[in-house]
């Protein structure tokens, strides 16, 4: 996988594609989709998520350019892929989810696994995590059509941001870089993320 989905596709963080190596995708799969777990897709982990497909993992990864002492917000846990990989670059990942059965599921998995600085709640990932802010990464896992202005908000200075952006037809992936208190964004990727689930009436 690293190989021939990564390397040759471009990804050069040497510390990206190790902590690729190293993370378990098949452990962060439902059982039936283990077989498949590294093929190059992404794959249904039920309640209408998915499981990205490893070299956008890896492509939001290194456009993060993230530092060891770095801490990230990651918005949509999902399997608790992700987060792991981050978890193996960075300091510590505070992520949200707000379906149930995907938090239980991942925040198992993860505890399973021995994945120590990765702390995992439950709520609307709109509204990001202030408590823990300013975050250096913010990484989200689902599109909408703007970016949340709390999420511009716990960006810390010179950190990056990058999020889904679009409707069903037509997403980009863009990065967002906090600079001298201003906001430089660019669109590096066309993508089809799942949309961002908010709670009923928001």
């Amino acid at each position: 996988m690293v190989v021939q989905q990564l390397e040759c596709r471009g990804i050069t963080d040497k510390r990206v594609l190790k902590a690729m190596g190293e993370v378990p995708r098949h452990e962060l799969v439902p059982s039936e989709a283990r077989a498949n777990a590294y093929d190059d897709r992404p794959l249904p982990i039920g309640f209408g998520q998915t499981i990205s497909q490893p070299y956008i993992v890896a492509f939001v990864a290194e456009h993060l350019s993230l530092e060891p002492s770095d801490r990230v917000l990651e918005v949509g846990t999902g399997s608790g892929y992700q987060a792991a990989v981050l978890s193996r670059i960075v300091t510590q990942i505070f992520s949200i989810e707000i379906v149930d059965e995907l938090i239980l599921r991942a925040t198992s998995d993860l505890k399973r696994l021995d994945y120590q600085n990765i702390l995992v709640k439950g709520g609307d990932g709109y509204e990001g995590w202030p408590e823990f802010a300013p975050f250096d990464g913010i990484a989200v896992a689902a599109a909408l059509d703007h970016v949340p202005l709390p999420l511009i908000s716990q960006l810390g200075e010179g950190g990056r941001m990058v999020i889904p952006v679009g409707n069903s037809h037509d997403q980009q992936l863009l990065l967002i870089e906090k600079v001298g208190g201003g906001l430089r964004r660019r669109a590096i990727c066309p993508v089809r993320f799942v949309p961002f689930t908010r709670k009923a009436g928001e």
